[in-house]
């Protein structure tokens, strides 16, 4: 049987600001990559979305991104790998004591953080090693076919091949940037027929019509996207439909 995970991005509130709707979410989704306090969420969120995805049995992922919270972790920063493996660290460990095990799934980085590594492999690398030395065992949630796959494999690290379920895509497999106004999939069945295509035909069109050469292992609705449980549930239950088994990746 074909198997996907479906993942979203959580605990990105702060103090009385509230981001997504996570607790709707949890229940369509296999994974939660959870923020640890460098581009949002605080101690009490953090704490709160690791006790709800525990409950719901998602498996518990690092969220780590820039210490940007003014922007969001979704502006560029100048960071040396160096840095880049300390950031990582540090939140990784942080969400760990949040766990009731102590002991994670995956870590997936953040916006600007995954974008860059994405495209530079020393920061890639960085990231990966930086994830390695914490836990050997946890899986990079990286960008398909990017800087950040090629950098796990030569660490020595476990991963799963990221697609995005309302992102688009350039020529080169990257995402378009949120700046452009083409960059998020607003349509549902747009989003759901994307997503099918994707894991059944490993493939999916660029925005100047190209095809671009997937190999999913994981797909990621996002949780501040307006329409985020919409998608999520009709994703969730397309995929069952198609005979497909919807668990967190290994």
């Amino acid at each position: 049987m074909r198997k996907i995970d479906l993942n979203c991005d959580l605990g990105e509130s702060f103090g009385p600001f509230t981001m997504g709707m996570d607790k709707d979410i949890l229940p369509y989704i296999t994974s939660a990559n959870i923020a640890c306090g460098f581009h949002a969420a605080d101690p009490m969120v953090m704490a709160a979305t690791v006790e709800a995805a525990e409950k719901q049995q998602v498996a518990l992922g690092a969220h780590p991104g820039l210490p940007d919270l003014m922007g969001f972790g979704r502006r560029n920063m100048t960071v040396t790998e160096a840095e880049a493996k300390n950031y990582v660290k540090y939140q990784i460990g942080a969400l760990q004591s949040f766990s009731k095990t102590g002991i994670l799934h995956h870590v997936k980085p953040h916006g600007a953080l995954y974008n860059m590594a994405a495209g530079d492999y020393n920061l890639a690398r960085g990231i990966c090693e930086g994830i390695r030395e914490v836990d050997p065992r946890l899986i990079l949630y990286g960008l398909a076919n990017s800087q950040l796959i090629k950098a796990a494999q030569d660490v020595g690290l476990s991963y799963a091949q990221e697609v995005f379920a309302d992102r688009n895509y350039e020529e080169d497999g990257t995402l378009v940037p949120r700046s452009h106004p083409d960059a998020l999939i607003l349509d549902e069945e747009l989003a759901v027929d994307r997503v099918i295509q994707m894991v059944e035909e490993g493939r999916v069109k660029s925005v100047t019509g190209k095809w671009i050469t997937l190999e999913p292992d994981t797909i990621c609705v996002h949780g501040d996207n307006p329409k985020a449980v919409q998608f999520a549930g009709k994703i969730h239950n397309a995929l069952k439909e198609r005979g497909i088994d919807v668990s967190a990746a290994i």
